[in-house]
């Protein structure tokens, strides 16, 4: 039996109980500092706060130190690393090695910062001491056979959300261009930006396009050949998205996690405990993304790249017509589309940049809205924001239980309930009732029923099994529910029963170190903008490798093209000065 787990992320404790609800089997967040996304910090109290909650449902809780450490902040964090494990975390997902020798009691996963994309570093790392593998996003399944085959390290992959364009932690571009470093947590984005791309005679190929920019990943039909791959750990992108993106993904995965346990269930089965019942249908096209793709998971080159979309488009839903100035008609994508009042729509404009507006009034597809001045008659239009899909979000949440099966014994005027909820815990409460024998012994059997098959806090109780020898006493419905609230607290009382986490096993004469280095290479990439734009020598005989340009704001940076391990760089350009 192989345990699945699905992580989630959240910016905040809030965000991280919501994502617990709808189905979430582990959680990451960033602590008061040292994250690798400093918008996303939080005081180590709340993150006690949403361990407590997260364990009623043996969900995890791993707090995010992956950021490269400065020599004098080894102090501060080493105290940082001392206060999460007090709070309850589960583990540290890293980057430096240095926060290895933090805790002897805390498991260490290796963070995806760390590049690991070969079976030799993924060794590597395993023997430092690490008990979970973070993987690089930009792999195949084969490669990531490859590398669950080779060590015995628990295996985590991402599986939705935004795309870095380079091989993670191996950024410098950012850090080039604006002096804010992606490994210290500060990373501008550059990727998202807009660039002219040249050749080297400075024609321009392409202009104002976000040339770096990828789609958003979406393996969400893929989640039975990574399982057999060897994926353990199925991880979802997004610490500085809201709480409405959040809920959405994880529960359209969670969902999508149960239905392959539900096909394997000798193989499978959920890492946490709690069934996440009602609340709205997920749909992740109604969310934040830039379009989707599973990027190189077949070991082959398709459409990466949002070239006109960095931001959030949405999903398409028709043309602009008889604009006014009081609104457009939408020539609608298919006639069964809905509009709502407050939806957001966004389009691209002629120069290439994204302009977003809010509808005020959506009278079947007539919209009265402040028209954009990009709008024309015939531009394409998307839908990022579904303002019913949002109010459905928040008005129908679903409700996370924890299954608890019951049986009541009576004989000789003596009670005896005992409960076992899912994970195994036990409690029990017995009791000889005072006063007559119930006149209607079927009724008050039915009435026990009927009052212990009740919801109580996080606990779902069956309909228990009785038995009853002779005379049933009568018992009041308060002192029924004052019963199951005694097994409930009973039940709280005793911790989850959880599998450990694999620990990592330290080689101590292991010569492994981890590297980084900045230099001229910014960044490589198994993205080419070649092969995106039908210029590669492989589609295209007789052409040359040659570089290409990025301009932005003045500054220019060259391609390369590696083609013998198909790979891209994007360096900075070198001027030399020759004195005469």
């Amino acid at each position: 039996m192989r345990w699945l787990e699905l992580l989630a992320p959240a910016r905040n404790a809030q965000i991280g109980r919501a994502a617990i609800d709808c189905g979430a089997d582990a959680v990451y967040i960033a602590g008061p500092a040292f994250g690798a996304r400093q918008a996303a910090g939080n005081s180590v109290e709340d993150i006690a706060a949403l361990c407590r909650y997260a364990h009623r449902f043996g969900v995890r809780i791993y707090a995010t130190v992956n950021t490269l450490l400065e020599p004098g902040e080894v102090p501060q964090a080493q105290a940082m690393v001392k206060e999460l494990e007090a709070a309850g975390v589960d583990a540290l997902i890293v980057q430096d090695p240095l926060v290895l020798e933090m805790s002897s009691s805390l498991v260490m996963h290796a963070s995806t910062q760390c590049a690991i994309r070969t079976p030799e570093k993924a060794r590597g790392l395993e023997r430092l001491g690490f008990g979970r593998l973070v993987l690089e996003r930009q792999l195949s399944l084969e490669q990531i056979k490859a590398i669950t085959g080779a060590v015995n390290t628990e295996i985590e992959f991402f599986v939705h959300g935004a795309l870095c364009v380079c091989y993670s932690g191996q950024c410098y571009l950012s850090e080039y261009l604006t002096g804010r470093s992606a490994n210290r947590g500060a990373c501008a984005q550059p990727c998202r930006s807009l660039y002219d791309l040249e050749d080297a005679s400075g024609k321009v190929l392409l202009r104002n396009k976000a040339v770096l920019s990828l789609k958003d990943y979406n393996l969400l039909r893929r989640l039975e050949e990574l399982a057999s791959a060897g994926v353990s750990s199925f991880k979802i992108e997004g610490r500085l998205k809201g709480e409405s993106y959040v809920r959405n993904v994880v529960k359209a995965y969670s969902e999508a996690l149960d239905a392959l346990i539900n096909r394997y269930p000798e193989q499978y089965a959920r890492a946490s405990w709690g069934k996440v019942m009602e609340g709205f249908i997920p749909n992740v096209n109604k969310t934040f993304n830039r379009g989707y793709t599973e990027l190189f998971l077949d070991g082959e080159r398709g459409e990466w790249a949002s070239l006109d979309a960095p931001k959030s488009m949405g999903e398409y839903v028709g043309k602009a017509a008889r604009i006014t100035r009081e609104g457009f008609t939408l020539v609608p994508r298919y006639p069964g589309i809905r509009l709502s009042n407050g939806d957001g729509f966004a389009l691209v404009s002629c120069s290439g940049g994204i302009t977003g507006f809010r509808a005020d009034v959506c009278d079947g597809f007539t919209i009265h809205c402040k028209v954009p001045s990009e709008l024309r008659e015939g531009t394409p239009l998307y839908r990022n924001i579904s303002a019913a899909f949002e109010r459905e979000l928040e008005a129908d949440k679903p409700i996370r239980e924890i299954e608890v099966q019951s049986r009541v014994r009576m004989s000789d005027g003596f009670l005896c309930v005992e409960a076992v909820s899912e994970d195994g815990r036990r409690a029990s409460v017995q009791l000889q009732p005072a006063g007559q024998p119930a006149r209607d012994r079927e009724r008050m059997l039915q009435t026990l029923a009927q009052q212990l098959a009740k919801r109580s806090e996080h606990y779902a109780f069956q309909t228990p099994q009785i038995t009853a020898d002779g005379a049933v006493p009568f018992l009041p419905v308060s002192a029924i529910n004052g019963i199951r609230r005694e097994l409930a607290a009973q039940l709280d009382d005793e911790p989850v029963h959880v599998h450990p986490l694999y620990a990592g096993q330290k080689d101590p004469d292991s010569a492994f170190t981890l590297t980084y280095g900045k230099g001229a290479e910014l960044m490589r990439s198994k993205y080419c903008v070649r092969h995106e734009l039908g210029l590669c020598p492989k589609q295209q005989k007789g052409l040359k490798p040659d570089p290409l340009y990025l301009r932005n704001a003045g500054r220019r940076l060259s391609l390369h093209f590696h083609c013998d391990v198909c790979e891209m760089t994007v360096e900075a350009v070198v001027r030399i000065l020759t004195a005469f």
